[in-house]
């Protein structure tokens, strides 16, 4: 298992916009530098890119919950 660290702290957005599907759910696979979520600290937002690559076990957050630094937002097997 690996874990997705959040890159700076700010508010943690799991889809591109309210209307829009998530990044990824539960099950999904994800690649390597694919995008997984946003986060947003005072109306910049960045891309949270994944560094490794397997199946989506959970996410550790919320969608639009406030995270911290080097938080843990998705575990991966």
């Amino acid at each position: 298992m690996a874990e997705i660290l959040s890159p700076l702290p700010g508010t943690f957005y799991m889809r591109p916009a309210p209307d829009a599907p998530h990044y990824k759910k539960v099950g999904d696979s994800v690649a390597i530098d694919e995008v997984i979520g946003l986060v947003e600290v005072m109306k910049m937002f960045t891309e949270v890119r994944s560094e490794v690559s397997g199946k989506v076990l959970r996410y550790t957050v919320e969608n639009e919950d406030p995270i911290e630094a080097g938080q843990v937002l998705m575990i991966v097997e």
